[in-house]
């Protein structure tokens, strides 16, 4: 090709017979450069392509800028130069031929686009890739990508000053970013330091308490009425039916027991037989003789001794002493229930064995008994001594009761409320607390008959406030205590409600599958207290007289407080088998309703 000499400039008819070239080369990859196509077919695709490429040089011009071309022109455009792009392109598919022919043309226009220095090359690229087959348009991409990397540094455009090379982007400068954008790591505008208007803005914020505690909802709202009302009432309901429970087994034991005892001994007198009694005649037969054997244990004790032994000590030493003995009595409690229940088995194989197994089985029972027997006398005495030393502080004129229900009350919420409980665990300590309460009963039942034998004036104003304080104090720890443990251990209060169905079969001699769900109470200990604290004041009443005279009256008072026990006991086992009937049919009711 040959330049112009007036104007330097190249001529768009050159420029289109060297793109011509270029592109017969670019279609036949096996042909040398200088071999023409003699076919009609390959004349006419020529001429299809000429005309195509001079509609796209014969486009306005884009640079505003007269072109530029060194003083030395570059030499004629060669294959050789081309040859890495193209020699990329074909590594492809047989499919993709055709993509790098087109691909070969746009590396040619590129390279006669930038010798011109004119800045349509770009866009002549573009409308050739668009000219190609959309199944060649990735591969005329990649081509087209590769062409500065195989053209010479020299003959690139930035070696004729047409194109300016990108600047870099400078590196992110964290400080100054920082400092710009102080919020983007979540940093808390700057306000207005003015004391006023912080407390003008405290007022007119929000609740004053608002960022300290949140607002509740339904949820909270009933746990709140669930610790104030529903758990303290559904638990007293409870702990006051297994009070009556307790009272019920305690009059069995002192009416039901001696008259099944009278019942055999009079069959023996009668039949003049002696036949091997059963289970339930020998469990009553070794239970009267604990009780009686207690009971003769305790009237060898000086009552007297023990309260002023007990009265002389401070009231720390007497808070001391009374928590030693409440441990004592919930030990005393787990061991006499495995060792009555043993008892009740060596009766029924007493009863049941064959006759070379009596002796045996003879022996047993008797050893079973003695330490029955042992067992109960030592809870007794615990019993005993625990009543002592309330009325020691119901009796001191120090606030020593006070303190000491204070005490001991707290120290329990102490030990109780901030356990981890399941609901097992919480079945059983009502029960204890049911009992504890029966207990308490007792322990007032011997300040009173302390009082009728001993005290001088009028006493029974204050014996009442004192007996009110002690019940009032446990009704109110008692409710706090599993007021508290409901809620932090997510107990509903339903649950007491299921405790006093439990209850109430229980009641009706409904036997639950599982028997640890069972009320447990031996009024065995707690019956030789009252019996050894009721003897004296019964023998007050004994008149002076020969001493057949006060056998007499020693029966008649005895016949006369029988039949009041058997009274009050009817009178309470109907009410509970009324009462527990009732509420099993209510909570059938409204489980059939919730269904």
């Amino acid at each position: 090709m040959s330049l112009r000499s007036g104007g330097r400039k190249l001529s768009f008819e050159l420029l289109s017979s060297g793109l011509t070239a270029a592109n017969d080369a670019a279609d036949d990859d096996a042909s040398p450069r200088s071999l023409p196509e003699t076919s009609s077919d390959g004349q006419r695709r020529r001429k299809r392509r000429s005309k195509r490429k001079r509609g796209a040089l014969q486009s306005p011009p884009i640079a505003e800028e007269e072109p530029r071309v060194d003083a030395h022109p570059p030499a004629a455009l060669r294959v050789a130069d081309l040859m890495p792009v193209v020699e990329k392109v074909c590594q492809a598919s047989d499919a993709e031929r055709s993509a790098a022919s087109c691909v070969a043309y746009v590396g040619v226009e590129l390279r006669q686009r930038n010798v011109a220095g004119n800045g349509r090359a770009v866009t002549f690229a573009e409308d050739a890739a668009s000219s190609c087959g959309s199944s060649s348009r990735e591969s005329a991409a990649a081509a087209a990508a590769a062409v500065p990397d195989a053209i010479d540094p020299a003959r690139r455009p930035e070696a004729n000053g047409v194109v300016k090379k990108l600047e870099k982007d400078e590196s992110l400068d964290w400080e100054k970013y920082i400092k710009e954008n102080s919020n983007v790591l979540g940093e808390v505008e700057r306000r207005d330091n003015s004391p006023f208007r912080y407390f003008i803005g405290e007022m007119y914020s929000g609740n004053s308490l608002r960022s300290t505690i949140a607002v509740g909802n339904d949820k909270k709202r009933q746990r709140v009425y669930n610790t104030m009302f529903h758990v303290p009432w559904r638990c007293e309901r409870l702990i006051v039916a297994g009070f009556f429970v307790c009272l019920d087994s305690f009059l069995s034991l002192l009416t039901i027991m001696p008259a099944r005892i009278v019942m055999t001994v009079w069959r023996i007198l009668k039949t003049r037989q002696f036949l091997r009694p059963n289970a339930a005649d020998l469990s009553d037969y070794g239970c009267f003789v604990v009780l009686a054997l207690g009971v003769t244990s305790l009237q060898m004790i000086d009552i007297s001794l023990i309260y002023h032994v007990i009265r002389g000590q401070g009231t720390i030493k007497l808070y001391v002493v009374y928590n030693v003995l409440e441990i004592f009595d919930k030990l005393c409690q787990s061991f006499g229930e495995d060792v009555l229940q043993v008892l009740f088995n060596s009766a029924e194989g007493l009863s049941t064995c064959s006759t070379d197994r009596v002796t045996f089985e003879l022996l047993r029972f008797l050893l079973d008994g003695a330490i029955a027997v042992l067992a109960f006398v030592v809870h007794s005495f615990v019993l005993l001594a625990q009543a002592i030393t309330l009325s020691t502080c119901i009796i001191a004129h120090n606030n020593a009761l006070l303190a000491l229900l204070v005490s001991n009350n707290f120290a329990e919420i102490k030990s109780n409320v901030f356990k981890k409980v399941s609901k097992e665990n919480l079945h059983n300590l009502v029960y204890y607390d049911i009992i504890e309460r029966f207990h308490i009963t007792a322990f007032l039942l011997f300040v009173l008959a302390q009082n009728i034998l001993e005290a001088e004036g009028p006493w029974f104003d204050s014996f009442l406030i004192n007996a009110s304080y002690v019940f009032m104090c446990e009704v109110l720890i008692d409710a706090i205590k599993h007021s508290f443990l409901a809620k932090f251990n997510e107990i509903k209060p339903v649950a007491y409600s299921e405790f006093l169905e439990d209850l109430s079969k229980q009641i009706l001699n409904e036997q639950p599958d599982d028997r640890q769900k069972d009320l447990t109470f031996i009024p065995l200990a707690p019956a030789c207290v009252v019996i050894r604290v009721l003897t004296p004041v019964y023998a007050t009443l004994l008149p002076a007289g020969p001493f057949i005279w006060r056998i007499f009256w020693i029966l008649l008072w005895s016949v006369l407080t029988y039949f009041m026990l058997a009274i009050f006991k009817i009178l309470v086992g109907l009410i509970l088998r009324c009462l527990a009937t009732w509420y099993i049919n209510l909570r059938l009711t409204r489980k059939q309703h919730a269904d």
